[in-house]
Parts: C-alpha cells; structure tokens; sequence
C-alpha cells in the first residue's frame, strides 16, 4: 500500500522529534529554514537515553547563515586553554586479568573498538595502570615482597615477573593498536617491609625508606621501559589521605614532599628519567594538599602537576590550584561509576561535571576508572570496591557496555592527544566545552541538562548551525 504524502511527512517529523537530533529540513529542527547544502557541514554524534540512541552519528548539519532566536553556543577558537592528553581509563589488574582471559579475536576485537579511532572504535587515549596492586586487582601484592623481618633497600629483588602473566601483555597488544597512546602509573601501597605497620593496609612509608621507595619507582619505569611500555607520568600515591583500602597507604603533604625533594626527584635526574612527576591524586576538597608542595620550591621544581578525584569537592576547586600555579599542570585521574550503572543519570553527571567541567578547569586527562569488571563486579581484593562498574562487562568473551564507554566515546574518538581547549559560552542549561584538534577540527561537546528538549544554535566565525538535544542528551559536534 503506498502511503499518502501527509503521512509521509507525519512520520518524518514523529522521527525528527523522537531522535533528539535533527533528522529533517537539512537538519534544522521543524519549522526553521533549510540551510544550503552547500555550506560546510558538521558531523554529529548523538547518545540519547530517552530514546534508547547510543553514540550513534547523526544526519550532518550546516553552517550557515541563518538567523534565529534560539540560545546559542559560540565557539571562539581565538581562546585557548590548556592542551588535552587524553581521555581513558584506569586499566586495572583485573581489567588486564580478563581481558588477556578471552580467546584472541574476541580480545583484538574489543581492544579495537576500545582504542582505535577509525568507524564506531572510540579511541581511548590514555591509560593509568596501578604499581603493584590496586583493590581491582585478585590479590595484593607489590614488585618487591619479602619474607617477614627481610629488607631489600638497593631493589636487588625487584621484579615485574606478576605484571608479566596478563597486565603486560595486554599493554603489547593496546600499543599495538595505538602506539602513541599514554600511560600513567600510580602505586597504591608501598611493599609492606617499608612501612609503619608491614601491612598493605594502612601505615605510612618510613622515612628511612624514602630512598629505597624512589629506587623501586626508578626500576618500575626501567622495567617497563624494557618491556616496550613508556610510562608518561607517575603520581607518588593513590588516594594518600584514604588508609582504609587494600591496598593502601597514608602519606601526608609534608612527607610527599620531603620524598620528591630528597629522594624521588633526585633519583629521577641520576637516571636521566624524564617521566612527569604527579602530586596528590585525591579529592578536589583538599587543594591545600597539592598547594602544600607546589609552595615548596625544592620539591616543586620536580613537580608537573596535580591530580584529582572528585568523590569529595567539586570540579570547580581545581581552578584555583591553576591560577596559584599556572605554570604546573592539572590531571583528572579518577571516577567510578556505581553499578548496576544508570545511562540516563551517569551519562548527565558525568559528562556535565568531568568531561565538560573537568577540562573547563584545566584538567588535561579526563581519566573513568576501572576498565573491566566481570558481570559480579570480580575481581578485587579482599576489602576492595564490590560495586566499581567496568566501563565493559566481560563475561568470557561477551561484553557488554556500560555508562563510562558513552561518556568517554564522546570525548576521546573526537578530542585527540595535542587538542587544545578554546572558548564557548558557559551554560546551565547547555553545559559544553569545546576543542580545537591536531588536525585544525573544531570539536563542541553539549549535554543537555535543561529536564526538556533543548532547540539551540552553534555559532562560529560568523556561521550558523541549529540542532537540538532531547533531555539528557549529549551531542559532540564535528567541523
């Protein structure tokens, strides 16, 4: 049966306002003026929980030079801000523990889409990896365990042998994929032998062992060196003023500085190793922490910058650590998503408050933590996170995505290692953050956190292009 022509279009325009897109009049929303074909277009990525899209490229829109009284968002490539190194995840042990599981096309596969750019890949960018155990690790360990009582201060014993059985191999195979992508090392405890209490729980690194410890960082990046694998950037401790997990360890401002300067940054330069040094690595409600050491001249000028967690604080305390110290940088490093996971409300969040605010506030990482995690949230340690949601669920060779693959896939495919951050009008309705990349792309990321669906317009030099988000949706926009 052919269907009459006003049927056509009330199904055309049921689809238009369904997508949170804009899939009709040359993708200007209902009611608007076509814009030329001939103008230059922009490619649209669209995740729309409302309507069940998921980072799904969209009809191209244009830029034109239509007038309308829609909000807009202006994109001023003539400011710039800070240089973008990637937007990944924390590849923890037991990430690497199931994925190095899967039989070799499932695991090329999945590694494919994960770190690849070309077609729907989303192209992670960067990758933080624990030294020694991390509580998503199956058991705790460090590169340099000893029997009770036994010291082994020049590292005579220190071996990667543990990172060699599934960590190692899967970095071989993702450099493989990506070789330029990179990598950032954080230790969540110290071997026990060098600590207050010998336990991988709690307790602080003895002074006497600063030395020692900076040894184990030097043969950590020697190791890995050795293997292939670059580490970028180390921070000194996860989470130092958090003891209660397991691993863990507790270390102070005053004491992380007194190790750079004395025995870390020193150490480094002996071995001509040029791998950046991270300060903090904790919540954003305690900038005093990194301030403490970058006001310490001895210490900062080893120091690259700061990093943050935001399960305490807000995004926007970071710019304040930036403006005492411009010339330091920051890093986002870490941010779970709880499972089971909720796309609607992780996406909002997330993108909102980390993509969008994160690098709004100069963060040149944008880091969701664990990669993988199997369908019971396994494994961990014992005493470890029993609900950080993988960014993938791996059951065996399936997998399944999860909130955090949306939220980066946004960001990373698009915004790529050397982009920097330019300006765009700040919204509350339409919180967005925009990129100039490598290859002189303008990339706009908007989410739309307004509880309706949002008609705006994208303004550049002078050009026009309208579009607009269903509820919660998020739209990265390409030109």
């Amino acid at each position: 049966m052919r269907l009459s022509y006003t049927l056509k279009v009330t199904i055309a325009l049921f689809v238009a306002l369904s997508c949170g897109g804009t899939a009709l009049y040359g993708n200007n929303p209902v009611g608007k003026a076509p814009l030329k074909s001939t103008k230059a277009e922009v490619s649209f990525w669209l995740t729309s929980p409302q309507y069940h899209i998921l980072f799904q490229p969209q009809k191209s829109l244009s830029l034109g030079s239509v007038v309308t009284k829609d909000p807009s968002i202006t994109v001023d490539p003539t400011q710039v801000f800070q240089p973008i190194d990637g937007f990944g995840n924390c590849l923890t042990g037991g990430s690497a523990t199931l994925l190095h599981r899967m039989d070799a096309a499932s695991r090329t596969a999945i590694l494919k889409e994960l770190f690849a750019t070309d077609g729907k890949n989303i192209g992670i960018s960067y990758l933080r990896v624990s030294i020694g155990a991390s509580d998503l690790s199956d058991w705790v360990f460090s590169y340099n365990d000893l029997p009770a009582g036994e010291t082994d201060p020049e590292m005579t014993r220190f071996s990667l042998d543990t990172e060699r059985v599934d960590l190692i191999p899967v970095l071989k195979e993702i450099l493989a994929i990506n070789p330029s992508i990179k990598i950032m090392g954080s230790p969540w405890s110290a071997p026990t032998w060098m600590k207050t209490n010998n336990n991988t729980k709690g307790g602080s690194l003895k002074p006497e062992y600063f030395d020692a410890y900076a040894r184990y960082f030097v043969k950590y990046i020697q190791g890995m060196k050795a293997e292939g694998i670059h580490i970028d950037a180390i921070t000194i401790q996860n989470e130092p003023l958090h003891p209660g997990n397991n691993p863990s360890m507790y270390m102070t401002a005053e004491d992380e500085a007194a190790f750079i300067k004395r025995s870390l940054g020193p150490a480094f330069a002996a071995a001509n190793i040029a791998t950046k040094i991270i300060v903090y690595d904790h919540n954003a409600d305690r900038p005093d922490y990194p301030l403490a050491i970058l006001n310490d001249p001895e210490a900062a000028k080893y120091v690259d910058g700061s990093a943050f967690h935001l399960y305490g604080g807000t995004i926007e305390a970071l710019t304040p650590v930036h403006n005492a110290f411009p010339n330091k940088n920051l890093y986002f490093t870490e941010q779970w998503v709880g499972a089971p996971g909720n796309l609607a409300e992780d996406l909002a969040w997330h993108v909102r408050t980390l993509v969008i605010g994160g690098t709004r506030n100069w963060c040149r990482t944008i880091l969701e933590w664990n990669l993988a995690a199997d369908p019971k949230n396994d494994p961990h340690t014992i005493g470890g996170c029993d609900q950080c949601l993988g960014t993938i669920t791996i059951n065996g060779n399936a997998v399944t995505r999860n909130p955090a693959y949306y939220i980066l896939a946004h960001a990373a495919k698009f915004v790529r290692p050397g982009s920097v951050r330019i300006g765009s009008d700040a919204s509350t309705e339409l919180p967005n953050v925009a990129f100039k990349t490598p290859d002189g792309k303008n990339v706009l990321i908007v989410q739309n956190n307004s509880g309706a669906k949002k008609v705006f317009t994208i303004r550049f030099n002078g050009k026009t292009a309208s579009t607009f988000l269903a509820k919660g949706a998020v739209g990265t926009y390409v030109w």
